[in-house]
């Protein structure tokens, strides 16, 4: 019984290393590019572009987390997680060569590819290796991952970027991915096929078409009130209906109570997250003149709370048993609003504030993020632990992507009109404030009925043992 206490424990040890380490790759690169964004965008001229390179990354994340998912049930999270690592790493190295936005941008969208599914791997990995009391442990541990990443990537990437050269920043990122690959793919070579999941290329058309029609809707807003903008939004919205209804669980868009809520709630509030991340380092370095290496620090701020606030959530767990994690998502939830609140005012925000603001959403982030992780594989019912790590994926990917391209938008539009960066900034902060109230009332739902949650646990649990 004793092993079964700890995620470091002699049976664990060996992945729970191998998963912090390839989190780690990932989650270095993107509170990097967060920091030198700016710097980017000014060297190659595409400031109109800058909320791209974001969601490029995010929406290619969509389809490297659906197909993966499935392929996993298929094959097992072994040979997708070696491909997704030459992916990811193809895309840092063209990043590091690229000479104007547009391959920049393209280069995002194949390290989106690479972590989509590399992240869904270690999702699958999590359902099918832990029993239900750890999974918030080492789900709370993804936080532990972000700890050096968020004490020196941010300020080390903004000092490279006024030093040298923001392209030092995607190569210094290689040397974590390979020391990943060497210590975690044993560990995933282990792992045995979860099972079988029909329907893989319709999800991977669907999921290339969802990428498409979210592309165009969101360059068709950037080209609002043109012609060509309308008409490009409307086609987008079109293509992107149909994918959305098809990958994403029954009831998803409707609230219904279990795990189609659970996923909307985090996919709001982790858009919400993101999306202040991105245009709060616009507006210290573009409108406070900050330089990008406390930029880095203060969102570094947020990273750090949120890996505390992990072992807290996971405190409580083992206490109630699980029993309360819907309202600490709700908890978290609200923290995150208040922070967002706090640095909605752009011309009011200073250091401290943006400290403040970012250690509150930290804390948030901390309870919600790995308890709706732990809550959604609970209520996964008959869902392969390959599909239900595809969309909690879904959830980190597909809605950022999307906000983030409307708030680039909002920016590029304000800009357009006359107005300031700083009225963009602000309309953008808005949308992130409104996000997180519709998370609030999808959390209110999260709880599964009783005989479903009865049945969820039953089949999860089955699950656990036969992988044992």
């Amino acid at each position: 019984m004793s092993e079964s206490k700890s995620i470091f424990s002699p049976r664990y040890i060996a992945l729970t290393i191998g998963i912090i380490l390839a989190v780690m790759a990932v989650g270095f690169e993107g509170l990097a590019v967060t920091t030198v964004a700016p710097a980017i965008a000014g060297d190659l001229n595409g400031i109109d572009l800058y909320g791209w390179i974001f969601s490029a990354y995010l929406l290619a994340q969509i389809v490297g987390t659906l197909v993966v998912g499935r392929l996993i049930d298929r094959s097992g999270p072994a040979w997708p997680f070696t491909v997704a690592l030459i992916v990811f790493a193809a895309g840092l190295i063209i990043a590091a060569l690229a000479d104007n936005m547009i391959v920049l941008i393209g280069s995002r969208a194949l390290q989106g590819l690479g972590a989509g599914a590399m992240m869904t791997c270690v999702y699958t990995a999590i359902s099918l290796s832990y029993p239900d009391e750890l999974r918030t442990k080492i789900l709370g541990a993804f936080g532990t991952a972000y700890v050096l990443p968020s004490m020196i990537g941010p300020y080390v990437a903004g000092v490279i970027a006024q030093q040298l050269s923001w392209r030092f920043v995607f190569w210094g990122v290689l040397p974590f991915l390979v020391l990943a690959a060497l210590l975690s793919l044993p560990v995933f070579r282990k792992l045995k096929s979860p099972g079988i999941q029909k329907g893989g290329a319709g999800a991977t058309l669907f999921a290339i078409l969802l990428a498409i029609g979210t592309g165009l809707f969101l360059s068709g807003l950037g080209m609002l009130p043109k012609p060509m903008g309308i008409l490009l939004l409307a086609a987008g919205l079109v293509l992107m209906a149909l994918p959305l209804r098809k990958l994403l669980p029954t009831g998803t868009l409707t609230l219904r109570r279990g795990l189609p809520s659970i996923l909307a709630t985090r996919g709001l509030f982790f858009a919400a997250y993101v999306g202040t991340q991105n245009f709060l380092v616009l507006a210290l370095t573009e409108i406070k003149g900050i330089a990008p290496d406390i930029a880095g620090l203060i969102v570094a701020s947020a990273a750090l709370s949120w890996c505390a606030a992990t072992y807290v959530q996971s405190y409580w767990d083992s206490k109630d048993k699980g029993q309360g994690r819907n309202k600490r998502i709700a908890l978290g939830v609200i923290l995150i609003g208040i922070g967002i609140a706090i640095l909605f005012w752009v011309p009011a925000v200073s250091i401290p504030l943006a400290v403040i603001g970012q250690m509150i959403t930290g804390i948030g982030m901390g309870l919600a993020h790995p308890t709706s992780g732990a809550v959604a594989f609970t209520n996964a019912g008959d869902e392969g632990a390959g599909k239900v790590s595809a969309n909690l994926q879904f959830a980190d990917s597909f809605t950022p992507g999307i906000v983030i391209g409307i708030s680039g938008a909002i920016v590029a539009i304000s800009q357009a009109a006359g107005m300031s960066m700083e009225a963009g900034i602000i309309g953008a902060m808005a949308l992130h404030v409104i996000l997180i109230v519709l998370s609030l009332f999808a959390s209110m739902r999260s709880r599964a009925s009783k005989s479903l949650s009865t049945s969820a646990s039953q089949a999860n649990g089955a699950s656990v043992q036969d992988t044992a």
